[in-house]
């Protein structure tokens, strides 16, 4: 069990601004310093300028899987929904046993935290009870901008940490390692 109280951190900007560059750079910073990381990244996939779908990865093993896909008249809307957004059940539930088994972790990202979770009670649950738990040293939530406010009512410790552009990512995983203060050395063996 993790000893110290865990930081929370709210990481928020618009769509396209840079959250999930920032906290797998985080993610990517903290293991080379030798923190077990855990959790989700929700990886945009592209067409041009448009995003028609999201991947989720296994922060701990780098497993991927569709997510989510944009919603239009030749998929219909089956399972999870949000508007223009339809999400895989199998990788929801993919996603809530990886944040389920996190427990103990020195990073846990949860990426992201959206209408489906704050307004349905549905989609990354797990991330959401882990965050509650405080089991890890560090957590870092992706959570909209128009969701902030509940994110702050449920964890109202929590820094906020809002990205403005992918240009100012490697100031913006400085700031949550200075956020983390003394958390960044290791954790001693046994």
């Amino acid at each position: 069990m993790i000893a110290a109280a865990p930081v929370r951190v709210i990481v928020t900007g618009k769509i396209g601004s840079g959250k999930t560059q920032v906290c797998a750079a985080s993610a990517a910073r903290l293991r080379d310093i030798g923190w077990r990381a855990a959790g989700v990244l929700s990886l945009g996939v592209w067409a041009g300028d448009e995003k028609v779908a999201i991947d989720a990865l296994d922060v701990g093993s780098g497993d991927m899987r569709r997510l989510a896909e944009r919603t239009s008249e030749d998929h219909p809307t089956q399972g999870p929904a949000t508007p223009g957004w339809r999400f895989h059940a199998a990788t929801i539930a993919w996603c809530n046993s990886l944040l389920s088994a996190a427990a103990d972790c020195d990073l846990l990202v949860v990426d992201e935290l959206g209408p489906l979770e704050f307004e349905s009670g549905r989609g990354l649950i797990q991330g959401m009870r882990a965050l509650d738990n405080g089991r890890f040293r560090l957590g870092l939530m992706v959570v909209r901008p128009r969701l902030v406010h509940a994110a702050q009512a449920r964890w109202p410790t929590a820094a906020v940490l809002t990205v403005h552009e992918l240009a100012g990512s490697a100031a913006k995983v400085d700031r949550i390692l200075a956020i983390a203060g003394g958390l960044i050395a290791p954790r001693p063996p046994g």
